[in-house]
């Protein structure tokens, strides 16, 4: 669905236009016209060809709509993809972005996602000095806007891993404190792959070869790198705590059940003591002394009632009971 057409002179908005006139402001000088398209249908896509001549491999990956973050160069335009990373209701939601960049147009096609761009279009209407540098600059201003909607969500993730942290010494938290690491941790990868290879794609409109559309905005694409850097190595730290949470988790377990294993040792060794004296009077053997004392019995019982009696002490002093 179109959600806006607008063309821009000189840095300045022009005036809002129909899909059917873009070919006549794409004829004049220094003008471009920026469309923004939701949930793009295929045959949207291909008008939308048509008009600004975008290349068919391009199409074809915006089509699909299920990408890997990139920045690909087609002759004198850009195709980049770039995934918006969404909290709803605790739970990441994954959308993406599809940007095409010509040298007088840009082309914005979102998917999946819940959060607009109306409030990147506004900033650059109000910066025409900026504006006035081209597509080039809306391309930035749009992959800016989606990073800076990464910071939220690190911090978010941060918060959550304190608090399972908080928990981790918590007696009986262990199976569900690794269920929540494990989640965490799913959720950690997956803005891992939103961030990763787009900080390796942004790092070539920058420095050394880059495409003649982000000659003059190369700073601008450095900024984006370096915002991408401080998430990526926030994530790292994260993914690190996280592998290091889960050993400590674990080490808990392995100590709660060495615990249990030295209680029931120490009881079957207590027990095992009563039982031997008894199989040692229960031989009925003629000779047998005790057979005939008349206080045999509670003799018999009192030794393993003593006996038994220090062994637990012994135990209990050790800490095994």
């Amino acid at each position: 669905m179109l959600i806006n057409c607008v063309a821009y002179e000189n840095g300045t908005k022009l005036a809002d236009v129909a899909v059917e006139d873009i070919s006549e402001y794409l004829k004049r000088p220094d003008c471009f016209v920026w469309v923004a398209l939701k949930e793009a249908e295929p045959a949207e896509l291909l008008q939308m060809s048509e008009e600004f001549g975008l290349h068919e491999l391009a199409v074809e990956d915006a089509s699909s709509g299920h990408q890997r973050p990139k920045i690909e160069e087609y002759g004198d335009s850009l195709f980049a993809v770039v995934h918006t990373v969404e909290l709803v209701d605790g739970e990441l939601n994954v959308g993406e972005l599809d940007v095409f960049v010509g040298e007088n147009y840009v082309l914005s096609a979102r998917n999946r996602s819940q959060q607009g761009f109306l409030g990147v279009r506004a900033r650059c209407e109000r910066e025409p000095d900026l504006l006035r540098q081209g597509p080039a600059f809306v391309l930035y201003a749009l992959m800016d806007a989606v990073v800076d909607r990464y910071f939220p969500v690190a911090d978010a993730l941060e918060h959550e891993l304190e608090t399972i942290e908080e928990q981790i010494f918590n007696k009986g938290s262990e199976r569900a404190n690794i269920q929540r690491l494990y989640q965490l941790k799913r959720k950690v990868l997956i803005l891992k792959h939103a961030v990763a290879p787009l900080m390796e794609a942004t790092g070539k409109l920058f420095g050394g070869r880059v495409p003649s559309l982000c000659t003059n905005t190369q700073e601008y694409f450095r900024d984006v790198y370096d915002h991408l850097y401080r998430i990526n190595t926030s994530i790292d730290t994260i993914r690190d705590t996280i592998s290091t949470a889960i050993q400590v988790n674990l080490s808990m377990v392995a100590i709660d059940e060495s615990e249990v294993n030295k209680r029931l040792a120490a009881w079957a060794a207590i027990f095992a003591v009563a039982t031997a004296f008894a199989g040692i009077w229960g031989m009925n053997f003629k000779s047998m002394p005790e057979l005939q004392w008349e206080y045999g019995y509670p003799a018999a019982i009192g030794i393993m009632v003593c006996v038994c009696s220090y062994l637990y002490y012994r135990f209990r002093k050790s800490g095994w009971l």
